[in-house]
């Protein structure tokens, strides 16, 4: 067995790609792996033969690929990781999903636990809080997609006071 932070990127993307195979289809087959992370059937084998040995999935060549136990929590782990980085990206920052997607699968194995969890966190705080009403369109959507910028905001945004202003004796502003 190994360490969850043990494996490469490259293997976390295998063990997630039968993880979700198998979800569709109940087993995976090294063509469906291939297909779906698109490289060559010997890049597959190679890679079902090191996570097998590692534990985390049933594998012999020509056969059905399953996830051991071991294998089923690391491969939810990181879906549910990529998951969450993606949600993330669309919800609270207006991120095309596509775009969102790709990138989600980059991050997933460099952003820690800890900084995810955190990220949900936020995107729930905003969905759910009922002072909030912070939203991606109520303000900083229009500011990434018209380059607002503090002070010059077309959006109708009041400016912030210059630091002399707020400092003046009789509250002048000028």
């Amino acid at each position: 067995m190994t360490p969850k932070n043990s494996l490469s990127a490259s293997q976390e993307d295998y063990l997630e790609a039968v993880y979700h195979i198998a979800r569709e289809k109940k087993v995976a087959r090294a063509k469906d792996i291939a297909k779906r992370l698109n490289v060559r059937a010997s890049s597959v084998t190679n890679a079902l033969r090191v996570l097998s040995s590692l534990g985390l999935i049933n594998y012999a060549p020509y056969d059905l690929i399953t996830l051991t136990d071991e294998g089923l929590a690391q491969a939810r782990e990181i879906a549910d990781r990529h998951d969450a980085l993606a949600n993330f990206m669309v919800k609270v920052l207006g991120v095309d999903p596509v775009e969102a997607d790709q990138a989600a699968c980059k991050m997933e194995h460099s952003v820690p636990k800890s900084i995810v969890n955190r990220l949900i966190k936020y995107a729930d705080y905003i969905a759910h809080c009922p002072r909030g009403g912070i939203t991606w369109d109520s303000g900083f959507g229009y500011y990434c997609k018209n380059s607002c910028m503090p002070g010059k905001c077309e959006h109708g945004r009041p400016r912030e006071p210059k630091a002399e202003q707020a400092d003046s004796p009789e509250g002048e502003t000028t």
